[in-house]
């Protein structure tokens, strides 16, 4: 079965590259991946406000949406929150059951705040029509990474 996904920071590069190898994406990078049975095509896209307009332009060939947030920012918070409500309010978005990853990123920091204030932070909670997962992360070392895609790759067989 092959699988598109939004996503709004790389992760699937860490799939394929040492950790040394892994950059920022400026725009968007279009990469493919394999997870057990599942062939994954990742509409990977900065995050970066110039290129947020670029994310609407994925969503109906989607199927899951994998939204990355940096756990050391906690002034970006707020802008992460509200990024976050204007996608699942988009009209290609809304409606549909498509599952959404959460990866609280950069967990290694010292100052980053738990996955549960992140989900806090971002009122996770509110998320009602559509199955939702945050997992804790450092994409450097690859830590949380696999948990998350083993959550996606579940809620896509269903």
């Amino acid at each position: 079965m092959s699988v598109s996904v939004c996503v709004c920071v790389c992760v699937c590069r860490w799939m394929q590259a040492q950790a040394q190898d892994i950059v920022p994406t400026i725009g968007f990078n279009i990469e493919k991946f394999k997870n057990s049975s599942l062939s994954f095509t990742v509409f990977d896209m900065s995050g970066q406000s110039r290129y947020r307009n670029l994310w609407e332009h994925y969503y109906k060939e989607s199927h899951a949406i994998i939204f990355v947030i940096d756990s050391g920012d906690k002034l970006r918070m707020v802008v992460a929150k509200e990024e976050l409500d204007t996608l699942l309010s988009h009209e290609d978005i809304r409606g549909r059951k498509m599952p959404v990853l959460f990866y609280a990123n950069k967990m290694d920091l010292r100052d980053a705040v738990s996955s549960v204030k992140v989900s806090q932070m971002l009122c996770l909670e509110n998320i009602r029509d559509k199955p939702w997962h945050i997992c804790a992360s450092n994409a450097i070392r690859g830590e949380g990474l696999q948990e998350g895609l083993d959550w996606l790759q579940e809620q896509i067989a269903q």
